[in-house]
This record gives C-alpha cells, structure tokens and sequence, in this order.
C-alpha cells in the first residue's frame, strides 16, 4: 500500500500509482470534499483485497463522518462486494476514475451508488495524463492499458478491460512534457507493455517502435526505461535499440511466472523454459552488463516438486537478479481457481525456497558492483538507482532529480552503498 496523500490511498502496480496521482489532481482542482478518501485497490491477490478492507475500516474508524469511496481493478470486478462494506459510500469503475469529467461531476452522485461502465467495451484509451509532473525524479508514462491475454491465473482483463494503446503524437506530447518539467528518465508502463500498437494495425508498430521513436526524437533525454514486459512478445527492434541506443536503460523485468514447461501451458503462457533462457543470452550478448528482474508465482495448482525445482534451475540458469515472488493466490472466475490447489504450507514454503534464491542473486550481484563506478538517478535524500535499476545509497544530501557519479564502496542485502565522485 502506498499513499499519494491523505486522501487517496493507492494499492498494488504503478499504473495504479500514476491513476491515483490523477485523482488526487482532480479532488483538488475541482474543490471536492476534503472529507472524502479515494481507495484505489489491486485484484492480483486476496492478500491485496484484504489490506484495502482492513484499511478502509481502519480510516473510517479515525475518520467516522469521512466518505469512502473504492475504485481500482478490484472494485471493477466486483463493485457490490465492496458496495456491501458499512464502510464505503460509493464504488467507481476503472474506466469511471481516470476520466476529468467524472470528477468535475462528483458532487452531483449520490451515496450507496455503484458508478462503473462495461470495461470490456472500452476500445481507446483516451486517459489525460498530462499535468502528472510530482513523481520525484522518474517520469512514468503510461502507454498501454487492459490486455488480450487470458492466462488461467489471472483476473486483472476483467478489471482492465481489453488492450488499448496510446497513439503516437500523445506518447511524444508526454514526453516533451517531461523534459520541459526536467525529468531525466522516463518509464514506459502499461498492463500488457509489449503489446503496445497492435490495435492500430500499422505495420512495423511495436514496443520496440515506439521506444526508438521516442529516443531518436528526444535527443536530450538521458535514459528510458521499460517497466514488466512479456517475453513472448520482445520484438527485433527493441533488442537493436538495446544494443545500440545506451540510453535505453540495461534492465528487463520479465513476467516469466514459473520455469516448468508443462506449468506453463496449464498458465496458458506462450513461453517455454528455452525461450527465456535464449532471451536473456541474446540481450546480454547485446548488452553484457544488463540485469533482468522476473515476477514468479510459486505453488500454482498440480505443481509437482520437479516443477518447482524446474523455476530454481531457471532462476540460476537465467541468472535473474531481481526477483518477485507471489505465493498462489486463487481468483474467482479465473480457471486456474477450479484447479486442484497445493497446500497453503507447501505453497509458502515454496515461495520462500524461491525468494531465499532471488536474494541469493541479488547479494551475489550487488558484490561484483563494489568499487564499479556508476550513474545514480537520485530519488529523494541520498538515495537513486542506477542504470541496472540496483538501489544507492549515496554520501550526503543531493537534490533530487540528480544525475551523478558514484563509486560504490560497499553493499548490504537491500542496497548498495556508495560515494560522491
């Protein structure tokens, strides 16, 4: 849970960050209610659910004349569960909360209404973020929402909606915005980010596309970064830009799930074992100093114990530096739910056994960086990342928003340490 400021309180992926941002903006310029706090909650976890209830109760009990309202992907898929809350006064859709109308309209809604549209209908994104310039040093830029994709675990197409892509000229409308505002990295971000212009059927329309354009029209933009790509879906042209554009920053985060082929078809992924490992040797061929992040779910339904070891060989053989772990959750509607679920003690332990790798990776990474010199976009106080995405913590107090170069003296199992050049 993170919160943009008292009054919207934001759960699970960034593009939930980035819409909340949005939200706040409008509570603001249209004089809402300071009494009112917005839940923007995530749908790819029960344990995700159950933190905005718990929240929610908590708020409303320090706040008793406060107005809850919840939006959010959960809320879209189910609108009445949260309705049902004592707690909550109104449930706004996915669609419903991005739009600047909506709000300039709130005060006229009355309480106990569900105000949620068919996201399944929705065909363009035509979502406004400009203005969105108070996200600390890094621009995130949403090119791409909902996805065409059903993997059996999943439920967040039915809180998205279907793909739907930002056009060209909006992209770079944005980015100029950034640069003008002094931005010096910006993050492509979407739900399905590499199927990004396949609606408009425009030959060669790729994510790899798209990051070229960006970086051959911008030429004093300092570094792009893509946030969770599918590995299905990495086209040529990004692989070329990667190799030949350095502004491109050298880390992938990788939705890769599970390492066991026979899981993977029953996730209803379009990879195999051998397609992540042939992808991260072509882009470390390309770009050898290149880290790779991967989000695992462990303990999905008829995991067998070769199959989980199948993930920790993947992990090692891919050598994933970054690694995010999601112990099963069950989705209703989802087919995976009516599959015949493991434990929930084998579950947790394999999740660990999983997690105890990533780590092992990520302090084994963090060592070979020790007295490397690096460039560290800072955050806030003294703390950034580097191109590879690790954490610095820097000698002293630097404005944030600061490009600057840092021999790293030491490491910790969360970050790097490092000084001032």
């Amino acid at each position: 849970m993170t919160k943009l400021s008292k009054r919207v309180i934001t759960f699970g992926c960034r593009l939930n960050n980035l819409e909340s941002e949005l939200i706040d903006n409008q509570l603001k310029q249209h004089s809402i209610d300071k009494n009112i706090f917005i839940f923007n909650t995530c749908a790819v976890t029960s344990e995700a659910e159950r933190k905005a209830r718990q929240s929610i109760r908590k708020i409303k009990k320090e706040n008793p004349n406060a107005k809850i309202v919840v939006t959010g992907c959960s809320a879209q898929i189910d609108p009445n569960k949260w309705l049902q809350m004592k707690e909550v006064s109104n449930v706004i859709g996915n669609h419903e909360k991005t739009k600047k109308q909506f709000w300039k309209n709130f005060s006229f809604y009355q309480d106990n209404q569900l105000i949620t549209s068919d996201i399944m209908s929705i065909k363009k994104d035509k979502t406004d973020f400009t203005g969105l310039i108070k996200q600390n040093s890094r621009y995130f830029l949403q090119i791409q929402n909902g996805c065409d994709h059903r993997c059996t675990f999943c439920i967040i197409p039915y809180g998205r909606g279907n793909s739907r892509s930002v056009s060209v000229d909006k992209i770079l409308d944005n980015v100029n915005e950034a640069l003008q505002n002094n931005f010096k990295e910006i993050v492509l971000t979407g739900v399905d980010l590499t199927s990004w212009g396949k609606e408009f059927l425009v030959k060669g329309y790729s994510l790899g596309f798209i990051v070229k354009k960006i970086l051959s029209e911008f030429k004093t933009l300092t570094r792009l970064r893509v946030s969770s790509i599918d590995p299905a879906e990495i086209d040529y042209e990004l692989m070329e830009v990667l190799e030949h554009d350095h502004r491109l920053m050298p880390h992938l985060h990788l939705s890769i799930q599970h390492g066991d082929d026979l899981i993977l078809k029953r996730m209803k992924r379009r990879h195999l074992y051998r397609d992540v490992i042939n992808l991260v040797n072509e882009a470390r061929r390309r770009r050898p100093e290149i880290t790779f992040g991967a989000d695992i779910i462990s303990g999905f339904p008829t995991e067998t114990l070769q199959a989980h070891k199948n993930t920790l060989k993947l992990i090692k053989e891919a050598n994933i530096n970054f690694v995010h772990v999601f112990p099963f959750s069950s989705r209703d509607g989802t087919p995976a739910s009516k599959m015949k679920m493991l434990r929930s003690e084998l579950i947790t332990r394999r999740a660990k056994e999983v997690r105890d790798l990533g780590h092992k990776n990520k302090i084994k990474y963090f060592k070979s960086m020790v007295n490397n010199k690096q460039k560290v976009l800072i955050e806030e106080g003294n703390k950034g990342y580097t191109e590879c995405f690790s954490k610095v913590h820097v000698n002293g107090n630097i404005l944030p928003g600061s490009l600057v170069d840092v021999k790293i003296i030491s490491t910790n199992s969360n970050y790097l340490e490092g000084i001032l050049l």
